[in-house]
Parts: structure tokens; sequence; C-alpha cells
């Protein structure tokens, strides 16, 4: 091979590897964040991430869906950069398991659970022992998330045991995956109640709200916020960005308490 061959050849392989390499450096610097958050936080939880976009030109991808549902998605190794799950009990779970920078774990958020009922219901109720949900609810569901793993439907059962109604309704649950799907159910009129956060009936104008059950009646509703062991350091400027006062009245405008320092 002449020289000049041997030079064309040369070029064009740097050429080549340099068109390769590329494609890769800008996939990684525009990766997004991968956020893994209980369903009841979409409304909000959109809403910050458009905002945190506008002022810093990078990307959040949110996964919604129960608690429970992610923290075992976590446990498998899902590539993900935060969890806010809606209790503590899925929170200890993955920390347990080692997949969540215990240092970064704050409590992020506070809540209230509702009895709701479509919007056009005629239905009121005191929750209070004594009452007959039993009879409101009638031949009809009441819609929850699943009693024993969704935060929503865990906090509604203990509420419901609390006040000694769940003999009247635990025959009549329509459980659902998460507590946007049990409120979905209401919306649509396929269930004359459901329990589910303050929260998630503000995001809904076809429900209602009817009565909210006393705070004393359940464990408090917390919702913990933590960087996965796998967070760089755009997530870690996310969760930042959550905790800070620019993302406070989002979740407030959404019925939500704020609990993170405002003035991270």
């Amino acid at each position: 091979m002449s020289f000049r061959s041997r030079f064309v050849a040369t070029v064009s392989a740097a050429l080549l590897s340099a068109a390769l390499l590329v494609p890769q450096a800008i996939a990684q610097e525009t990766k997004p964040v991968i956020v893994f958050a209980a369903a009841s936080l979409k409304n909000a939880l959109d809403a910050i991430s458009a905002d945190w976009q506008k002022e810093t030109g990078k990307s959040v991808k949110t996964s919604y869906a129960a608690s429970s549902a992610l923290a075992k998605q976590l446990e498998q190794d899902a590539p993900a950069d935060i969890f806010i799950s809606a209790d503590l009990d899925w929170m200890n779970y993955v920390e347990k398991k080692a997949v969540i920078d215990t240092a970064s774990r704050e409590n992020l958020l506070g809540n209230a659970i509702v009895l709701v009922a479509p919007k056009d219901s005629t239905a009121t109720i005191e929750l209070k022992e004594g009452a007959d949900l039993g009879k409101l609810v009638g031949d009809g569901r009441l819609a929850v998330g699943q009693v024993t793993s969704v935060p929503a439907g865990k906090y509604g059962k203990a509420a419901l045991e609390k006040l000694g109604l769940w003999s009247q309704v635990e025959n009549k649950l329509a459980q659902a995956e998460s507590v946007r799907a049990a409120l979905l159910l209401v919306s649509r009129g396929e269930a004359p109640l459901g329990i589910v956060y303050a929260s998630d009936a503000v995001s809904d104008a076809n429900v209602k709200v009817i009565a909210t059950f006393p705070a004393a009646s359940h464990p408090p509703i917390i919702y913990p916020i933590a960087l996965t062991t796998k967070a760089g350091e755009d997530a870690k400027s996310f969760y930042t960005y959550v905790k800070s006062p620019k993302a406070a009245p989002h979740f407030e405008k959404q019925g939500f308490t704020v609990l993170a320092d405002k003035k991270s």
C-alpha cells in the first residue's frame, strides 16, 4: 500500500472513530434524571419538573406508580436516580436493600386521606365511631388502593379499623393498583365512594370530598425522598430543587404539606 493510501486510510479511520464517539458523548450529556414517584405526586411533580427543565435545559423522566411497585423495581436494580415514596415503610424497605443513599433521605411532604364521591353525589357522612359507612356504600364498592401494599390503602384500612368501620366495608372493597387508579373508579362513576389522598381529590374535577378522616385515626402520612446509589450530579441538582422554595407552591397547590426545609 502506498504512503498516500495509508494516509487516507488512517484519516478515514480517525474520522469514523470520532463520528462514533460524538453521539455517545451527546447521549451522556443529555441523559435524563430518572425519578420513581408515588402516583399521588403526578400533578405537582410534573409541574416542578417542567420548571426545572426550563431553568437548566436538562430533562426529567418520572415513573409514577404505587410506592410498593416502585420499591420492588428498585430492589431489582431499576435505573432510577430518585425515589419519593408515599409512606415510610417502602422507603425503609429500599434502605434495607441498600439501594438508596441513606444520608440523602428526608421527609418531604405530608398529606391527609379523604372520602370522595362523584361530583354529583348527594352522599354525606361524618367519619367517626358509629357511622354507617356500609349503608352509604350500599350495593356499590368502596374504591381504595390495595390495603396490604399501596400506602393510601394501608392508611385507609388503618383509619377504618380505628373508627370501627372496617367490618362494614371489608367485603365491599374495589382494591386498585394505586391511589390514582382508585380515584379513577370514582371519577368515572364506577364506584360510589373512594378513599384517596386530599391531594388526589384536588386533581380531579369529577370528584368531591364528602369527609376527611381524622388525623388521629391513622399513622401520620409522610412522603420521604432519597437519592439512589446510582444518582449523578444532575439528579442531585433536581433533588435539591424538589425541596426548594421554588417547588413548594406546586406541592401546596395540590394539597400537600411541605415538610422539607424550604431553605434547601
